[in-house]
């Protein structure tokens, strides 16, 4: 077990944990509401630091990340463990694993090894993906250092509900996120995720402050947050962070515990994009549906196409240093 960095040591052995904005208080020989962090005589560990579960190459453009060095590939791992419960989770497996089961598994890999890996298989960037990297934030972090210093990028996706004195600690070593927001309403999220809206809002204001790229993804589902005034007071959000932020809407599909809702039509989701373009936003694109035209980058001033995708294939590109070729207007991101 490695000691967690974020946590204060509390009467009779309890700690509280602020990792995330659950803030959990914890008693001695108990485990945080995620699974994956323990009071071990009044101090908190991780029980996941070095435990990798999965780790793949993968084109950048799966986190999704559209505008970060597209075409490229990033090395993504994850430990197990979650701190959100979603009802739709399409990881449950090692997401809820030690929550609902008190499993705890992984292989041993040191930080050192991930970037090699990562350099090994020619990626540009190492992404925290697949669970939830903060709750093996001390790792992340020690892997994202050595990454940092031999010249990788970053990327963490997330639903974006650390603290704000973990980000202010961090975001030195983060390049690139992508932060899954759920929906627009407290509601959803204390039904679906036994979360919180507002947290996750703060912490992607305070993340575009602090100078992270960052990209938002939505997935629709029928019914919880697909009316078009939830999507529109989203869309004015994502807007008020900066017209340059790119909107990813996806289309569900039943998984886990949420099999009584039937898939997102693909009119919902290219209704949802119309929204987020009529709002304002440069770039509002359409996932889970391969071949759509919502797949695409266009030019926010001349309208052409600068990157074609097909799933996460590209194919054209007319982007040459940040560019349009086309009308030469500058694209937002690393391109």
């Amino acid at each position: 077990m490695e000691e967690a960095k974020w946590y204060n040591k509390l009467s009779d052995q309890r700690v509280r944990c602020d990792l995330c904005n659950h803030r959990c208080v914890i008693s001695d020989g108990e485990c945080g509401l995620c699974g994956v962090r323990v009071n071990n005589n009044g101090s908190l560990y991780s029980l996941v630091y070095g435990k990798v579960i999965a780790s793949h190459v993968d084109p950048i453009e799966k986190k999704p990340l559209f505008h970060f060095y597209p075409g490229s590939y990033s090395f993504s791992i994850a430990t197990l463990g979650c701190n959100f419960k979603c009802t739709h989770c399409q990881n449950s497996d090692i997401s809820q694993m030690p929550a609902e089961y008190g499993i705890i598994k992984g292989q041993d890999m040191p930080a050192e090894i991930i970037v090699k890996n990562a350099e090994k298989n020619r990626c540009v960037s190492i992404s925290y993906t697949y669970t939830e990297p903060t709750i093996f934030m001390e790792y992340a972090i020690d892997v994202a250092k050595i990454a940092k210093e031999k010249g990788l990028k970053n990327v963490f996706v997330t639903n974006g509900y650390m603290t704000n004195n973990v980000l202010k600690d961090v975001y030195q070593y983060i390049d690139a996120v992508n932060v899954d927001l759920k929906g627009f309403t407290e509601e959803h999220y204390q039904r679906i995720c036994e979360a919180r809206l507002n947290p996750v809002l703060e912490s992607i204001k305070l993340m575009k402050e602090l100078g992270i790229w960052v990209e938002i993804t939505t997935l629709l589902i029928p019914t919880l947050n697909d009316s078009d005034e939830e999507l529109k007071k989203l869309a004015e959000f994502i807007f008020s962070l900066g017209a340059e932020t790119p909107w990813h809407i996806s289309r569900y599909y039943p998984t886990y515990k949420m099999t009584d809702i039937p898939a997102t039509p693909v009119r919902s989701v290219i209704n949802a994009r119309q929204i987020g373009l009529d709002v304002g936003l440069r770039y509002v694109y359409t996932g889970n549906i391969p071949g759509d035209n919502g797949e695409n980058t266009f030019c926010h001033k001349c309208g052409k196409i600068l990157i074609q995708r097909y799933s996460y294939n590209i194919g054209i590109i007319n982007v040459k240093d940040s560019k349009c070729i086309f009308c030469n207007a500058s694209i937002d991101g690393s391109l």
